[in-house]
């Protein structure tokens, strides 16, 4: 629902140029340092293919950012996606061709697997929410994120996050108002903290208000909420929510989500199933790099 970031594919990929820099100095150094001491040991003028292979299924997600590493390293790579961006790929399957520089191959691989096995895995691990709740008769639950990410890697988490067909929430604290237990108490109670957000941030692109009882749930809504969070409740209770609210609001329901309880959540009608686990709890998805030389085609697994 947010609006600060557009994810259009210029947007993206400008985010991606900036991330793979930051990530290729971390590994290389500075530019008048030494550089990858290993990948000098070849010869400059050698060329060499790779291919990167997935060695469990997967959702393809971080093309931009893996395409950016190498580029900025050799600005004349050739890149053969056979799995779209998105797409499911299987294991052992051969997702990626490259053709370029030896020494920019080497250098750039780990940065290009990193973003890889990170962003397929939120890509991932969204997909199988996404279907759980697909799965569901009448349901219309959104799977949405949280602020639960890697420092410096939010956007690319959430692009993620969206590549697997999940929602996001907010970007940062500074696009949208999402008003907890403490603010409640802050400001004086419901009413107080709803009124004082309508002035103090009129241009937020929503305003939502946490709530742990229906009681609460209730003022929330004579006090004109248009977006609640229902936090930690019951399956009963959240069928007693989506009743009392009738369709006034939009309902969003956090805490004690995972794969054995999402569909029962998803059942009792809510709107959207925030999870932090899709980008806080990720396992890397497994991908290798397997280089051979122009002359020989003979591959070896790289490291």
């Amino acid at each position: 629902m947010s609006t600060i970031f557009d994810f259009s594919p210029t947007s993206v990929a400008a985010l991606a140029q900036a991330d793979a820099a930051l990530a290729l100095q971390e590994d290389v150094g500075p530019a008048d340092g030494a550089g990858d001491l290993t990948a000098n040991l070849i010869d400059p003028q050698r060329r060499a293919r790779a291919t990167v292979l997935a060695r469990e299924s997967a959702v393809i997600c971080g093309a931009p950012w893996a395409e950016a590493a190498l580029k900025q390293l050799d600005s004349s790579v050739q890149i053969t996606w056979h799995v779209a961006e998105g797409q499911l790929c299987v294991p052992d399957q051969v997702v990626l061709e490259i053709q370029g520089s030896a020494r920019a191959l080497l250098t750039a691989e780990r940065t290009a697997l990193n973003f890889l096995q990170l962003l397929s895995a939120v890509a991932t691990k969204t997909h199988t929410y996404v279907q759980a709740v697909a799965e569901v008769p009448g349901a219309r639950a959104h799977i949405v994120d949280t602020r639960k990410t890697v420092p410096g890697l939010r956007l690319a988490q959430k692009y993620a996050v969206r590549t697997g067909g999940g929602t996001n929430h907010r970007i940062g604290l500074y696009d949208a108002v999402l008003i907890k237990e403490n603010h409640i108490a802050a400001a004086g109670g419901v009413a107080s903290v709803l009124q004082r957000a309508a002035q103090v941030a009129p241009t937020a692109s929503f305003v939502e208000i946490e709530i742990e009882t229906l009681a609460q749930l209730k003022e929330a809504l004579e006090s004109g909420a248009k977006m609640v969070l229902l936090d930690n409740m019951s399956l009963a209770q959240l069928r007693e929510a989506v009743l009392l609210n009738a369709g006034r609001a939009i309902l969003e329901v956090s805490g004690g989500v995972n794969l054995l309880t999402v569909r029962a959540i998803a059942a009792t009608g809510v709107d959207r199933i925030s999870i932090g686990t899709l980008t806080k709890d990720v396992k890397a998805i497994d991908f290798s790099m397997r280089f051979a030389s122009e002359a020989s085609q003979s591959y070896t697994d790289s490291y």
